[in-house]
């Protein structure tokens, strides 16, 4: 169907419910020939406008509804045509004669019209005073500089209207009857031309202009264009936009209006680039840049539970969707200031979507220290692959560039919904992260080898259907994983004879990245260190643990050809290292325990 049928049958879905209603989401969804704006100034008027009240809009309660045309909802510096009620000072003072004028014209044109409303004639009385500058001067609301003109012209002004009546009169930016009012006035002066429109398959008035403030992050960029009439935009095919594609003002509006709407209230922002997952009736779906299943849950999952949790967690969602039921994925990001483009779109089947979330996360996961098993999120997967480690506070921490992670964000987006592998560059920065672990804090240490170990997973799984179990094996036969075992066990050994403030990193971590690529080499080194300075250290029954272990590894390895006992690791010991590790805190947590008991 396309992103412009998603979009549309989106407002027609959600416009009963939340069109030009506050509070009910985190922006109203704005209705036809209207815009969302920041006001900084209130104004409240009896019937007969005089001004009975002046203040500062606090920014938590700026968000403002307001009546727009096709041309003042796109204006820019060289064709600030007026709004048709609300607007900045400078369009409502006749100290800006020019601004001033093309605002009263709008407004009277839409007073005297069938269409008009009765607060209408109230704001119109007032400007046409021409006192709003010296007014709001006299209350404090607004500062003049050494002309008189306000030190902020571009204030934008909200209208209140007293009308006496007995119930309370709603503010004109929450009037559904004014905003009703300018939608049929402002589609009278549209009614002349009809054209076909290719996205409601009907006629009606086309738009010659589209609007802005899609996304926030880049209000200035549009999606749809077609200004350019001396460039390269028609040349060699088209003699004029309405060519190309057209589309009615109705639809335009809407479609515009859900985007900014969805933006708002469920878009995800990465590395400057919006992401947005939606179902078009308004049913609540999951994001597809998060984890499947619940971090809360995940904490108390493990190993041998998590498949189930997984299954469970897919029916759960199964049963409160409809099997007809869509869902439309998308990413946004301004090429330039004045340009919105869309760089990835998907529309699927819910059920499909829910399988592809569930296939993704029962492949690339891992367990946790503290988390139990789960899933890492897409962008911490860009940070663990590709992120800068920076020290902040005595904490380390990992940074990406905007534009690096965007753009991994979206290629793991993609993987995730459309059954993609793992891409083996991202599997390889990860190892790489993961194998410099001496410029990391414990806590970021854990994020990255956990990060590491579940994207190897799936891609071990995607490419060579291997299929890497969670759980420590100690006869797994591969020499990296065994390795990874005695890497381990050594760096394990000396923190056992650290006094309990000693933060000094073990030899092992020092020589990972040499033991990385010469493993007998540095396993040898490692080893006489520990034999000299630290394993007479311990008491006799923990030495003899690490004896046992260490000779198991051994063994295992000596298993292998004498050339692969000497060749560079490959990313799998990083699983053994892992696993081997967490067995020995485990262990060594349930002999304190025992030793208390």
């Amino acid at each position: 169907m396309g992103l412009m049928q998603q979009a549309y049958d989106t407002y027609c879905a959600m416009e009963p419910q939340y069109a030009g209603i506050y509070g009910k989401a985190k922006e109203p969804l704005v209705p036809v020939s209207h815009q969302l704006v920041n006001a900084e100034l209130e104004l409240t008027l009896d019937a007969g406008g005089h001004l009975l009240d002046a203040r500062s809009v606090e920014a938590e309660q700026a968000a403002t509804i307001i009546p727009v045309t096709e041309s003042s909802s796109g204006r820019t510096g060289k064709a600030p045509g007026a709004h048709p009620l609300c607007d900045q000072i400078q369009f409502l003072s006749p100290l800006y004669p020019a601004k001033y004028e093309s605002y009263l014209t709008q407004l009277h044109r839409w007073e005297v019209s069938p269409y008009g409303h009765p607060k209408l004639s109230a704001i119109a009385r007032y400007v046409e005073r021409g006192t709003i500058v010296e007014d709001l001067a006299q209350r404090g609301v607004i500062s003049l500089d050494e002309k008189g003109l306000p030190a902020k012209e571009k204030q934008v002004v909200r209208w209140r209207v007293e009308t006496g009546a007995e119930n309370e009169t709603p503010a004109c930016w929450q009037d559904q009857s004014l905003f009703q009012a300018f939608i049929d006035y402002y589609a009278s002066t549209k009614s002349g031309k009809s054209a076909f429109c290719m996205v409601t398959g009907k006629n009606a008035p086309p738009a010659s202009q589209h609007p802005k403030k899609i996304i926030n992050l880049c209000a200035n960029a549009k999606l749809i264009s077609a200004n350019d009439t001396s460039g390269f935009t028609y040349r060699g095919r088209f003699t004029d936009d309405s060519q190309a594609a057209t589309m009615s003002y109705e639809a335009s509006q809407k479609i515009h209006s859900a985007l900014h709407w969805l933006a708002a209230t469920q878009g995800v922002f990465i590395g400057g680039r919006t992401f947005l997952c939606w179902n078009p009736q308004g049913i609540e779906i999951p994001k597809p840049q998060a984890a499947f299943l619940r971090r809360g849950a995940a904490k108390q999952i493990k190993y041998s539970d998590y498949r189930k949790a997984l299954s469970e967690t897919l029916r759960g969602w199964q049963e409160t969707i409809p099997r007809d039921a869509g869902a439309v994925v998308a990413a946004f990001d301004a090429a330039t200031s004045g340009r919105l483009s869309l760089t990835y779109y998907s529309e699927l089947p819910v059920s499909d979507f829910l399988e592809r979330l569930h296939n993704w996360d029962a492949l690339c996961c891992w367990e946790h220290s503290s988390f139990g098993i789960q899933s890492p999120s897409l962008s911490q997967i860009a940070d663990c692959a590709f992120g800068t480690v920076r020290v902040s506070d005595r904490q380390t921490k990992l940074e990406t560039d905007e534009r690096v992670m965007r753009q991994q964000v979206q290629r793991l987006l993609s993987c995730r919904v459309d059954r993609g592998k793992m891409p083996a560059d991202i599997a390889r920065a990860a190892a790489a992260k993961a194998s410099n672990l001496q410029i990391m804090d414990a806590a970021l240490r854990e994020t990255v080898l956990f990060t590491a170990c579940a994207v190897l997973r799936k891609y071990k799984y995607d490419w060579y259907k291997e299929e890497w179990s969670m759980a420590l094996e100690p006869q797994k036969k591969d020499v990296s994983y065994q390795y990874g075992r005695l890497l381990a066990v050594f760096e394990k050994l000396e923190r056992d004879t650290y006094d309990s403030n000693e933060q000094r990193e073990p030899n092992a971590i020092r020589m990972q990245s040499v033991f990385a690529k010469r493993p007998l080499y540095a396993s040898r080194i490692i080893w006489e260190q520990l034999k000299k300075a630290y394993y007479p250290k311990l008491k006799p029954g923990v030495r003899t643990k690490y004896d046992r272990i260490i000779e198991q590894i051994i063994q295992e390895i000596s298993s292998f050809p004498q050339a692969e006992q000497e060749e560079a690791l490959k990313d799998t010991y990083l699983f053994g290292y892992y696993l081997q590790r967490s067995a020995l805190y485990t262990s060594g947590k349930t002999e304190n325990s025992q030793e208390e008991e």
